[in-house]
């Protein structure tokens, strides 16, 4: 498969009143084309500030990229002017946002918002941008879409802002969309079709979908690949049958233990404890406060990255050779 976005040694850090946040620590990840690859874990793990990092879109103030690498194509991105960004953002990288009534503008019509983006991006008349408004609403599974280009976003309902978000992404044809919590806020029948909608778009358009989401429900039905992020780093890659039925790391087992499932006989099993502290992190793994096999090689070093299968990565020193040796010795971390 052909890469179509490479991350490499992502570190973005804010700075606040309490000092620097470290909230993306040396993210690696390859996206492939016409694939969809979900960033999933917990509030506070890096996914948002990763993918508003490959738009650009962190505010200057406060966020820094520390150092790092986003390829699309063969151009990276950070060293990219804001003016040779924005013939990127929205034409080939388009993003949707988590909640669509702040993301839209109450004062102006469907089919202005709609259209705006195509007119800016693209040298078509008026003519061709209406029918492509009007064709992308249709895509979306909006009835009535010439109508509906006259009407504001109070209009619609919560699920139909949503598909109208979708609409607004694609309508310069992007190759890569990215989608963070777009389902969030919607009840679960919402949730479903929104989530069968990005499945049929992806096949009618080619689109490569990269998926933000903490809700592993969202993973099962729609994931080629998962990336499995905690304290800020990519702990656990691999395909959705990797991740569900063969997780290697112990954070990966901690989420899929503690969501319910219609063929699980045992209790539910909560994660114990809190997130690292960002402000300070660990020198060793993230997860090793709340980790029931952390080792002493845990406290102090970083896992490499372990090669499962051809498909499938962790960074995890249970899954290591290395730590098996005498200078890693694997007797547990509450005997020293």
């Amino acid at each position: 498969m052909k890469k179509v976005l490479q991350i490499i040694d992502l570190h973005v850090s804010f700075r606040t009143y309490g000092g620097s946040v470290q909230a993306v620590r040396g993210v690696n990840l390859d996206v492939y084309e016409n694939e969809t690859l979900v960033i999933v874990g917990e509030s506070g793990c890096g996914k948002s500030v990763t993918s508003q990092t490959m738009m650009r879109l962190l505010p200057a103030y406060s966020a820094r990229v520390e150092q790092g690498e986003i390829w699309f194509r063969d151009k990276d991105l950070l060293s990219l002017s804001e003016k040779e960004m924005r013939s990127i953002r929205g034409v080939d990288i388009s993003m949707i946002f988590q909640d669509p009534m702040t993301a839209l503008n109450p004062t102006l019509t469907i089919g202005d918002q709609l259209m705006e983006a195509a007119k800016e991006h693209q040298k078509k008349t008026k003519k061709q941008v209406k029918e492509a408004a009007i064709r992308m609403l249709d895509l979306v599974g909006i009835p009535q879409p010439k109508e509906r280009l006259k009407q504001y976003p109070h209009q619609f309902s919560g699920g139909m802002r949503q598909r109208l978000m979708i609409a607004m992404a694609l309508i310069c044809e992007p190759h890569v969309l990215i989608a963070d919590e777009p389902t969030t806020a919607l009840d679960v029948t919402i949730q479903a079709q929104i989530l069968e909608l990005f499945k049929d778009i992806q096949k009618k358009t080619g689109v490569t979908i990269i998926l933000i989401t903490h809700d592993l429900g969202v993973v099962a039905q729609v994931a080629d690949r998962v990336a499995v992020m905690y304290g800020g780093k990519v702990v656990e890659i691999g395909t959705r049958r990797d991740i569900f039925y063969n997780p290697q790391h112990p954070y990966t087992k901690g989420l899929l233990h503690s969501v319910p499932r219609l063929d699980m006989k045992d209790e539910l099993i909560p994660i114990e404890g809190s997130p690292p502290d960002l402000f300070a992190p660990p020198k060793g793994c993230p997860y090793t406060e709340r980790c029931q096999e952390a080792m002493k090689v845990c406290d102090h070093l970083m896992p490499y990255e372990t090669q499962c299968t051809q498909t499938h990565t962790v960074h995890c020193w249970l899954q290591d050779e290395r730590a098996k040796q005498t200078i890693f010795t694997s007797t547990q971390r509450g005997s020293f």
